[in-house]
């Protein structure tokens, strides 16, 4: 259990699912991922990192290119499933008082507490 924790802590990152988001159709140069997701190209290269490194994607060198690719289509599937499931539980999710992220203000006042 605490493996699956893990991977669904790893794919609860937004910048993460972004990346995995562009990659779904196939494979693609750092910069068309930082212009498809919107991440700042230090931001887009370290969730690439981090996706690598878990084995989610891959890359190869062409050239002075870099191209990444999801590892297995069983993450694609994985999104797949997650956005049926979002469809009938979506708004369940999003009025779910334990799932919002907290303010700066309860950031704050948990770290005085500790």
């Amino acid at each position: 259990m605490r493996l699956r924790a893990k991977l669904f802590r790893g794919l609860g990152d937004l910048s993460r699912l972004r990346v995995l988001e562009a990659l779904r159709d196939g494979p693609l140069s750092a910069g068309e991922i930082v212009t498809r997701t919107g991440l700042s190209q230090p931001n887009a290269s370290m969730h690439l990192a981090c996706l690598a490194e878990c084995g989610l994607v891959t890359w190869e060198r062409h050239g002075k290119f870099v191209h990444y690719e999801i590892t297995d289509k069983r993450v694609v599937k994985l999104l797949d499933h997650a956005e049926d499931l979002l469809l009938e539980v979506g708004p369940l999710i999003e009025a779910c008082p334990r799932y919002r992220r907290p303010t700066r203000a309860g950031q704050r006042a948990r770290t005085k507490r500790r």
